[in-house]
């Protein structure tokens, strides 16, 4: 059978180093199509994907729309919305980056447009597959630590001075800050491991000179089961905090060190090859009461698990790897977030 042909919009660092290493590395999909009008990242496309044709508009990519099975959104926020229609609408099926959307209302309107098209629609959130996150988890889900009444997530950055990028850019239709870009994945994370949110508590600051967005994020959520989730990210974070610590009444575990697929695949690493997703050991994380404490070792990254699932869903063999719905349940959260720290309140969903 032939391979799968995947256009992708946009070849910044989502499209370069996520969506097209990992979909060229994926069997039964292939990088057919890339979107993009930078002359360098024309070039650089053309280098890393010589079999891939380079486009420069959305215009040229769903004049071929009859040529494609899947289509992935990896450019401006504000531009997902309308890309993830309009792939809908000439019934391709689509990945969107995260965040989905600006605002949850637009992300369900794209949810609902993909249910009465029929159309296939899931998410890219990739740190679902992140090692110390799936460690986390298998910890949680083997009842190591009893029951979890406190979890605590930590995303830190040391970026002292602003970019010249969307990211960083203030109009909120660009949903910039790091509560929209870091908080995408924490809290999405929190509601994978324990569920819907009663209540949420922020404090979301902007700290560096110049700067016009948040880039120092507290948020405390209240799940409905009674677990309480805090989560941090900031851009102004100069040493090195644990990444993960929770709590149970049986055990805590605390974890140090950040996944290391998107660094190896900066390198030129790809999955498959020895030591891909492999943490150093001197990351493993750490759990236990008091002095008998044992080392936990680090499950190994699987990145390449999204587009596999992608794949075997186009094929009829299985679901998307997320549910879209799930992703505007985060956005749900990720406002409010900014309500309460606006406010400085409690916000109750």
């Amino acid at each position: 059978m032939a391979d799968l042909r995947v256009g992708i919009f946009g070849y910044g660092i989502g499209g370069r180093v996520f969506h097209a290493p990992l979909i060229g590395a994926t069997p039964g999909l292939t990088p057919a199509a890339i979107v993009t009008s930078n002359p360098e990242r024309v070039d650089q496309a053309v280098a890393d994907h010589p079999n891939a044709e380079v486009l420069p508009d959305a215009d040229a990519l769903f004049a071929k729309a009859a040529d494609l099975d899947l289509v992935v959104v990896s450019t401006p926020n504000r531009t997902h919305v309308p890309l993830a229609l309009r792939a809908i609408e000439a019934g391709l099926p689509v990945v969107v980056d995260k965040p989905f959307a600006p605002t949850a209302a637009e992300a369900a309107k794209v949810v609902e447009a993909a249910k009465a098209k029929g159309v296939g629609l899931t998410v890219f959130q990739n740190r679902r597959f992140d090692s110390d996150f799936l460690t986390v988890r298998k910890l949680i889900d083997a009842g190591r630590l009893g029951d979890v009444f406190r979890f605590e997530s930590r995303y830190d950055r040391w970026v002292p001075k602003p970019k010249d990028n969307w990211r960083e850019f203030g109009d909120p239709a660009e949903a910039g800050g790091l509560l929209y870009d870091l908080g995408a994945h924490i809290v999405d994370q929190a509601l994978q491991l324990f569920g819907p949110v009663a209540e949420v508590y922020a404090e979301v600051d902007k700290r560096r000179p110049g700067v016009s967005v948040d880039d120092d994020v507290f948020v405390a959520l209240h799940h409905t089961n009674g677990v309480r989730s805090h989560l941090w990210a900031s851009a102004l974070a100069g040493t090195r905090n644990p990444r993960f610590r929770v709590l149970g009444d049986k055990a805590t575990f605390t974890k140090y060190g950040l996944d290391v697929q998107e660094p190896q695949i900066k390198d030129g690493m790809r999955p498959g090859e020895p030591g891909w997703g492999v943490e150093p050991e001197s990351d493993a994380g750490k759990l236990g009461v008091n002095d008998e404490i044992e080392t936990v070792p680090t499950e190994v990254g699987r990145y390449e698990d999204f587009y596999a699932q992608v794949r075997d869903a186009l094929l009829g063999k299985g679901d998307f790897p997320v549910d879209p719905a799930s992703a505007v349940q985060a956005l749900r959260v990720i406002e409010a977030a900014h309500l309460s720290g606006a406010e400085g309140r409690v916000v109750t969903l």
